[in-house]
């Protein structure tokens, strides 16, 4: 209560709501029970002031924490057992004291690691018993019939305590969590549309963060009943979850565009009023992007599925359209104070009688996040999508909705204005999801051409590209598009590492990565006639590496100087060699028969369908190599990845601790409370 003055007097005198000096007398050691064989009901009737029960927390040092264990463990013991209670308001109150009590030993365990907040919280000796009611209570809430708000505090507490520790796997609360599994409850609430647009983010979130306590170490229940879900309605509610919250990002970029008459976009002004132009160095930035990088938790998750589970893979082509589609936009709740939602009616990207689908989104989200490689955060999100993508591309299912050619989007992408192009805003075609994919490749490679150079997202990035290609010959698909501009982007990442070898080679092995792009080559040189779409794309691939010869001869040039000499990439450089054979060959046999023709017609500059014209009559006299096994690689690996992992999922974290603070629990105690005295 605020201090009041005295009259008569101008001296002060504190005056203190009850439950605070309970606060100041449990922390301090009292025995508030023994004379009072009614005192934790009458206790949990008081309303809780969280920041005073903080402070008394802050207050104290570890070794005063220690000795007062028998007291934190009395109370929270008393809050779990206030959990099965049917007193409306015991219950929203106990919820909040232990919500609070857990957030602010968590922040004392990240101050001191020596603290054992296992031990003060829940003692030795009945610790697992204590952990089991409290998680019983968990489900009950969770899958009865009880209002969204005491489903929300609740799954806040699950979030408090999955997300307590910046890395999970140190976290020694979240093993009761594996002991007692809580998926079927969860899941549960994926299932119907309301309960979705209440509690899907939340549930979403605490499921990922689950799923990635100790996964390589253990047999993690989570990670088990993930892989095996095939409840369709369950995996569509967690895939339009996840969708939701992309989509908001997406549209949060898009923000300023208009729609015009056909629903498209219609001014250039409103395309890049959100972007900055920048030098190399600094590389362009897109405004209008969330601060809180919330959407980190929903691309793990989106991770986790797409890595775990076959069956998502239908999830990712479900489409729906996007006016009439039951993916719920983030509810107001799970997003930060700070933020409003964004008006999905006012905003829209895409034609409303488009169809789209979750990959459609992933799509667009990945052409933004990949606009931007500055910071590390940025680059993790990036590395992530790319990773994402590999296991996308890896599924035999996956691509065959990607190739399907009677399954096409329109997928607006969004591309990054610069100096030797314009935006010029058009209506994206109708087409297979492999081709979006290629353009969105294409788009990345020819972005971050730059001294401060991503060559790990590069790799990541001709991965997926050959993974894709790999698909296409050994099933026959030939999908209907122009290659040229894929073709042109690979010779250009090409000509970049052949142009700044010196620099490069400090940080990055060139030679493997350009022994990958030559490969992606020698697959379409061998076996092109089998997916390029028609004769004249292969004769376009001849023209496109005729005409770009020097940058082969380059790359050539720069193999033969280091396999000749005693270094560090003697063997890559020679491999690298090895691989241009064809490329070469082709080069050696075309050059001079042009050349002779423009002797012979006294030209000196043809046109394309003329130098066309002579490659098509002078096939029968090549001869090339067959090179078997262009098409393998690895399969994708998480182990490789777990650190990038960890740090995503620290940063998920972070976020998701910001929204399960106090406010957001005042903000659901209240709706619940008034709920519960609307009833009496």
């Amino acid at each position: 209560m605020a201090t009041r003055k005295r009259s008569g007097s101008g001296s002060k005198r504190h005056l203190k709501e009850k439950v605070v000096q309970i606060y100041e007398s449990f922390f301090r050691g009292e025995d508030l029970t023994s004379d009072n064989p009614t005192f934790w009901d009458e206790f949990f009737l008081l309303k809780p002031k969280i920041p005073q029960l903080e402070a008394e927390i802050h207050k104290l040092s570890a070794e005063q924490l220690t000795n007062l264990k028998d007291n934190i463990n009395l109370l929270v013991l008393q809050c779990i057992e206030m959990l099965g209670q049917e007193h409306h308001i015991r219950l929203v109150y106990a919820l909040q004291t232990f919500s609070a009590i857990l957030t602010t030993m968590y922040q004392r365990a990240g101050q001191d690691a020596t603290l054992n907040i296992k031990t003060i919280l829940l003692g030795t000796d009945t610790a697992n018993a204590k952990m089991q009611k409290l998680l019983e209570h968990c489900s009950t809430v969770l899958s009865g019939d009880v209002p969204d708000s005491l489903k929300s505090m609740v799954l806040k507490l699950l979030l408090i305590i999955a997300t307590g520790i910046d890395n999970i796997d140190d976290n020694p609360l979240v093993e009761y969590l594996m002991l007692h599994s809580l998926f079927e409850p969860l899941i549960q609430l994926l299932c119907t549309a309301t309960e979705r647009q209440q509690h899907g983010y939340d549930v979403v979130l605490l499921l990922m963060f689950l799923v990635n306590y100790k996964k390589q170490e253990s047999a993690n229940p989570y990670v088990v009943k993930l892989s095996i879900l095939d409840d369709e309605l369950a995996l569509n509610g967690y895939g339009q979850v996840i969708r939701a919250a992309l989509n908001d990002f997406v549209m949060s970029t898009f923000g300023g565009m208009q729609a015009s008459g056909g629903g498209w976009l219609s001014s250039l002004t409103s395309m890049v009023g959100g972007i900055f132009l920048t030098s190399d160095e600094t590389q362009p930035v897109v405004r209008g992007q969330r601060n809180s990088g919330g959407e980190e938790g929903m691309l793990l998750a989106l991770y986790e599925a797409s890595h775990l589970n076959r069956n998502f893979m239908t999830t990712l082509a479900h489409s729906s359209s996007a006016a009439a589609s039951s993916a719920p936009p983030s509810p107001p709740h799970t997003l930060p104070p700070h933020q409003s939602p964004p008006n999905l009616a006012q905003i829209q990207a895409l034609d409303n009688d488009q169809p789209t689908n979750l990959l459609v989104t992933f799509f667009q989200y990945c052409s933004i996040v990949m606009a931007d490689t500055r910071t590390e955060a940025s680059i993790n999100k990036c590395s992530l999508c790319f990773i994402t993508l590999t296991c996308i591309v890896e599924e035999q299912f996956a691509n065959s909705i990607m190739h399907d050619q009677n399954l096409t989007f329109k997928v607006q992408l969004y591309r990054l204005p610069m100096r030797h192009r314009k935006i010029v805003p058009e209506e994206p075609p109708s087409q297979p999801l492999a081709s979006t994919l290629i353009e969105l490749l294409v788009e990345f490679m020819m972005c971050h051409l730059l001294k401060k150079f991503p060559g790990a997202l590069y790799e990541l990035c001709v991965g997926v590209l050959l993974r894709l290609l790999s698909y296409q010959k050994r099933c026959r698909v030939r999908l209907a598009r122009d290659w040229r501009p894929l073709w042109a982007a690979l010779i250009a990442l090409l000509k970049f590492l052949v142009a700044h070898e010196g620099a490069l080679l400090r940080r990055h092995n060139v030679f493997l990565m350009a022994q990958q792009v030559v490969n992606i080559f020698n697959l379409f040189i061998t076996f092109g006639d089998t997916f390029l779409p028609t004769p004249s794309s292969y004769d376009q691939l001849y023209y496109e590496l005729i005409r770009m010869h020097q940058v082969f001869d380059n790359l050539f040039y720069m193999a033969l100087r280091y396999s000749t000499a005693a270094g560090e990439y003697k063997a890559e450089a020679l491999r690298l060699a090895n691989c241009l054979v064809n490329v070469r060959a082709i080069i050696q046999h075309f050059s001079p028969k042009i050349e002779a023709w423009l002797a012979s017609q006294s030209l000196s500059t043809p046109t394309e369908d003329q130098i066309l014209e002579v490659v098509r009559k002078n096939y029968d006299s090549l001869i090339l190599k067959l090179q078997e096994g262009l098409e393998a690689y690895e399969r994708y690996d998480e182990r490789a990845q777990r650190a990038l992992l960890l740090r995503l999922a620290r940063a998920a974290g972070a976020g998701a601790r910001a929204r399960s603070d106090a406010a957001a629990l005042r903000l659901h105690s209240a709706a619940l409370l008034h709920h519960y005295t609307a009833l009496a």
